[in-house]
């Protein structure tokens, strides 16, 4: 199956090393409208390169695109790969709206393409782990959950291009870097009925959020906390999930979420415990979350089903965000629940 790729920025990088390792997957080409950005591709990986989008979906042999651009510009571009009747994996977050959302998902079902959201946490061995704890219902009733992402993103970060930190084509912290935590709490936990947040642009020289925290209510009536920042000094701090049960007290944590930091289940002997832990302590990141995406996109697109992280999911967490930011901007609660009923229909 060939694929190419769109914005050949950092993230590209992971993309073109995983389609390589995927059975099956190609990539055969890259587009960006600095003919530059293409060069170690075409060197590295023997790829054509195009500074013509439309051009090089006029290909027939191109089968899946890698959407790496910034957020901003996904909707046009994703509606234009997807008008071109091909499969598309986009990069988190799906948009910066839930309007360009659901012209992105609309396209991509008019055209009968999949669609595919990039949140490679899912993946992780211990987060695949408590997802199966979770189902085996181990935890019993749940009370509460915390989703913390402290991380360092210093202004040089912010510096390398002009769109990072704007709220038009990147978001701040909780858009861009904690993302991913409430993609994995929103697959814990389920949907979300009501927030309330506040955020601050404190330390960081940017448009958007360098700093935001957050209360919300689960549609199970469980309780929750978003603490997101990307102002912690010189390197990352915490990246963590803990899941409060009335037979359980679990955390993944550390500084990017990959170990259990705290396992404690009703019935369950130190000692299985203990091999949980040295289990994921050996190899905590697995099989790399992006290598993982490809290789789920190639065979939805052979059995013809939905990807793992389908474009109504990704949906479903940069719902979240939005929320969030309208609950800061007029300082009050903000309903959640016709938007999640939206976006499962």
């Amino acid at each position: 199956m060939n694929f190419a790729i769109v914005g050949c920025g950092f993230i590209a990088k992971k993309h073109a090393v995983a389609i390589q390792k995927v059975d099956d997957a190609e990539l055969v080409a890259v587009s960006d409208k600095i003919s530059e950005a293409m060069v170690p591709y075409v060197k590295n990986y023997g790829v054509k390169a195009y500074e013509d989008l439309d051009e090089m979906l006029r290909r027939d042999d191109i089968d899946v695109v890698s959407l790496c651009t910034p957020t901003g510009l996904h909707a046009p571009l994703a509606i234009k790969i997807a008008n071109a009747k091909k499969h598309i994996i986009l990069e988190k977050p799906i948009a910066m709206n839930l309007e360009d959302t659901d012209k992105i998902i609309e396209a991509c079902n008019r055209n009968k393409v999949k669609l595919s959201i990039v949140h490679p946490n899912r993946f992780r061995p211990v987060v695949k782990k408590l997802k199966k704890i979770l189902k085996q219902n181990q935890l019993g009733k749940i009370s509460h959950a915390n989703a913390i992402v402290n991380w360092n993103r210093n202004q040089e970060y912010y510096d390398q291009s002009s769109w990072r930190g704007t709220k038009a084509f990147d978001g701040g912290a909780l858009m861009n870097q904690a993302i991913h935590n409430l993609d994995l709490l929103l697959w814990f936990m389920g949907d979300v009925e009501q927030v309330f947040s506040m955020e601050a642009t404190r330390i960081r020289n940017i448009e958007a959020e360098d700093v935001s925290t957050g209360v919300l209510r689960f549609k199970s009536g469980a309780l929750g906390l978003v603490e997101a920042s990307t102002t912690t000094y010189r390197q990352n701090f915490e990246e963590s999930i803990t899941i409060f049960g009335e037979k359980s007290t679990v955390k993944i944590g550390g500084k990017n979420a990959i170990y259990f930091e705290h396992l404690e289940i009703e019935g369950m002997r130190d000692e299985e415990i203990n091999q949980i832990k040295k289990r994921i302590d050996l190899d905590p990141y697995g099989i790399p979350g992006h290598q993982c995406i490809i290789d789920d996109m190639v065979k939805a697109v052979k059995e013809d089903r939905e990807p793992a992280i389908s474009g109504l999911e990704g949906r479903k967490s940069l719902e979240l965000v939005l929320s969030f930011y309208e609950s800061a901007k007029h300082n009050q609660p903000i309903q959640l629940t016709k938007g999640v009923e939206h976006a499962n229909n």
